[in-house]
């Protein structure tokens, strides 16, 4: 048993001491002199770093015709000694009469082009175009999830801050770990996944978000908070992760509302709220059943920005338990060595809510369509 804790440790890690508030450096503090930078080409770079990091690029679509997708790519590297590359799908059944779509493969000989913008594995090729502006995914890693899909940015990418990054550590100087995001908020996609059923076409709208995270995990975020909203005009967007006990509980959060092709406003002065929840038996997590989103700060020429999404979630689209997979024995282990118990609530309400935005005093209504999560770690 002892043997067995110590591999884990090094795996999942133990429960970190109190260092408090101070040991993070959020990328707020970025933003009293860089609201948000615009994404070069330069920042699609992948990093693959030598330490225990967890690197994705994830893509979100909303196809014209009401399917709900997400493809993911994860990059893995434990304590520098074992890197992991898996190619995720998941086809959303939105009606809830079936399971829905999921395959998560472990991808062999991946590799960088020497770049660093593009990869690939046996069957697998996520490839940026020359003018940083369109991803082609294609992939046979699973015959019953055959990817071609195209991601074309209709709006500028963006990062919070300066660098997108909040960073862990007691001397700023030099941090021992990092969390950041970037953006595509606004994109369109063309292509298609096909199972061994049907073709699903998901000619649409689409979110690009490329992310690090240069810790482990459960030591960076205790909550999560996810929305990827979408109207005919607008993209609002946030993500927002709170920090254990250890670093303060300090809660990090990102947002941006876009219209069309322009940012209105990028920043971290955002709320997400749980204005409702109640006890999942399953998880003993207290599942949210409706979040209200807001949204303020001011447009790059000054004037005043709010916005928020308020409203029930209606039926859950799905519960991920993150160590299901893993034995029952190792799972509680696990959970008295570092305190982790991961489960992800996944919502897509049938009833449309609204954003209600308002830009210098004009106010505007859309309604659209929303995909949330939000995470419980620890």
């Amino acid at each position: 048993m002892n043997w067995l804790k110590s591999t884990l440790s090094a795996a999942v890690g133990t429960q970190e001491p109190i260092y408090g508030p101070e040991a993070i450096q959020s990328v707020a503090q970025q933003t009293a002199e860089t609201p948000f930078t615009v994404m070069s080409k330069d920042h699609l770079r992948w990093k693959a770093h030598q330490y225990t990091n967890v690197e994705t690029q994830t893509f979100y679509v909303m196809a014209d015709n009401g399917t709900l997708v997400m493809v993911q790519v994860i990059y893995s590297n434990i304590a520098g000694i074992h890197t992991t590359a898996h190619f995720n799908t998941k086809i959303f059944n939105l009606k809830g009469d079936s399971p829905h779509v999921w395959h998560s493969d472990p991808l062999s000989n991946f590799m960088f082009d020497e770049h660093m913008l593009c990869f690939g594995a046996d069957n697998l090729t996520i490839t940026l175009n020359d003018a940083g502006d369109t991803y082609h995914i294609k992939s046979t890693v699973n015959q019953d999830s055959v990817v071609d899909l195209k991601f074309t940015r209709k709006a500028p990418g963006f990062l919070v801050g300066k660098d997108g990054t909040s960073y862990f550590g007691t001397d700023p100087k030099n941090p021992w770990g990092s969390m950041s995001h970037a953006f595509w908020a606004r994109c369109a996609v063309e292509g298609s996944i096909t199972t061994k059923e049907q073709t699903y076409d998901l000619a649409g709208r689409g979110v690009f978000i490329p992310a690090l995270q240069g810790m482990k995990p459960h030591h960076a975020a205790a909550r999560w908070n996810f929305i990827n909203f979408q109207t005919p005009t607008y993209s609002a967007i946030m993500m927002e992760y709170t920090t254990p006990p250890s670093y303060g509980s300090t809660k990090v959060n990102v947002g941006a509302i876009l219209k069309d092709d322009e940012i209105i406003y990028a920043g971290t002065t955002n709320t997400a709220t749980h204005t409702a929840s109640e006890n999942d038996p399953d998880s003993d997590w207290p599942q949210p059943t409706s979040i209200k989103w807001e949204w303020t700060g001011k447009t790059a020429d000054g004037q005043e920005v709010s916005a928020e999404v308020d409203g029930a979630l209606g039926k859950r689209l799905d519960r991920i338990d993150v160590m299901g997979e893993v034995p029952g024995f190792i799972k509680t282990i696990a959970g008295s060595v570092a305190g982790a118990r991961p489960y992800i609530f996944q919502f897509c309400p049938s009833e449309k809510l609204s954003l209600k935005l308002s830009v210098d005093g004009k106010e505007t209504v859309e309604e659209g369509f929303l995909f949330s999560e939000s995470t419980f770690i620890s």
